[in-house]
């Protein structure tokens, strides 16, 4: 079926306009649209997350990855269950497993985590929390920030450039495994300034970094899917895959569709977009995304 296009110009007067509607009366539109997916995808079962031997492996463990497209690692030294980690292939706009949306590593999974990297032929790294909040860890850290090399199992992660800007920072690295002769190289974003269950302060510096990776993952060869963690790799995460779609669709001239977007996410991970104010942040960014095109001179 042909999907039916428009120009730039269309798209942003429709969406603004949406976003207007569901805004008004405190967001009440917003509520309404978000309360109608509360239950979508919470039947799907997650039957590998639940074993008592990889409980551990979760960091929240309410949180837990669907079995039917989640992310299994090769099975390392004949172990049964070594090949869980809580991610999940989502969609974005062009196949099933455009992303991986994952939560942020454990100390005891760093390990996994930069398998799955590996295995998967990952190139693109998006990380949209701090490190902690107060006392509390929302991820370890599991590259170097500086140039510098840290190890985690087989893997030697090698941080070869790293570009601070005043919300970003833009690291280089070096993915080894020891016994293969090749590298892969490893885009890191780190945006920390997204807080826990809210939204940025700025959602310009968060436009600039949704566009920067779009175009990144378009000039990209399609070798494997971006990865996307928060703390949980269900809120901040699904809001930023959602944003990344809409951008995607509005390049194709495709009017976007939030709800949709949001509902196919959560087919594929729970709790993707995990509360109104990231369905609120998502209409906001993508509306100031599109006013900045617009004063651009962008057609």
């Amino acid at each position: 079926m042909r999907i039916r296009t428009f120009s730039k110009a269309h798209i942003r007067q429709e969406f603004q306009l949406r976003c207007q509607s569901l805004s008004v009366n405190d967001n009440m539109g917003f509520k309404q649209e978000f309360e109608e997916l509360n239950d979508v995808g919470k039947e799907l079962p997650t039957r590998a997350g639940e074993l008592e031997v990889n409980k551990e492996k979760n960091r929240y463990p309410h949180i837990l990855p669907y079995d039917h497209c989640r992310v299994r690692l090769s099975l390392q030294d004949a172990q049964p269950n070594g090949d869980y980690i809580n991610a999940n292939f989502v969609p974005g706009g062009s196949s099933e497993r455009d992303f991986i949306c994952t939560q942020g590593p454990l100390r005891s999974t760093m390990t996994d985590f930069w398998r799955m990297v590996w295995e998967q032929n990952v190139s693109i790294i998006v990380m949209v929390t701090a490190l902690r909040h107060k006392d509390v860890v929302l991820c370890d850290q599991y590259w170097s920030k500086a140039r510098g090399t840290v190890y985690h199992g087989p893997f030697q992660v090698n941080t070869v450039s790293c570009n601070q800007g005043p919300h970003v920072s833009i690291t280089t690295i070096n993915l080894k495994q020891r016994g293969y002769p090749t590298e892969k190289v490893v885009t890191h974003y780190y945006y920390p300034s997204w807080p826990d269950r809210g939204v940025p302060r700025d959602t310009s510096a968060l436009c600039g970094l949704a566009e920067h990776v779009r175009q990144h993952i378009e000039a990209t060869p399609r070798l494997g899917p971006a990865v996307v963690h928060c703390s949980a790799g269900v809120g901040r995460s699904g809001a930023f895959v959602t944003l990344l779609w809409l951008m995607q669709l509005c390049e194709r001239g495709v009017s976007p569709d939030i709800r949709a977007a949001v509902e196919d996410l959560r087919m594929h991970r729970l709790w993707m977009v995990q509360n109104v104010v990231g369905a609120v942040c998502t209409g906001s960014s993508m509306s100031a995304q599109l006013a900045e095109q617009r004063h651009s001179g962008k057609s």
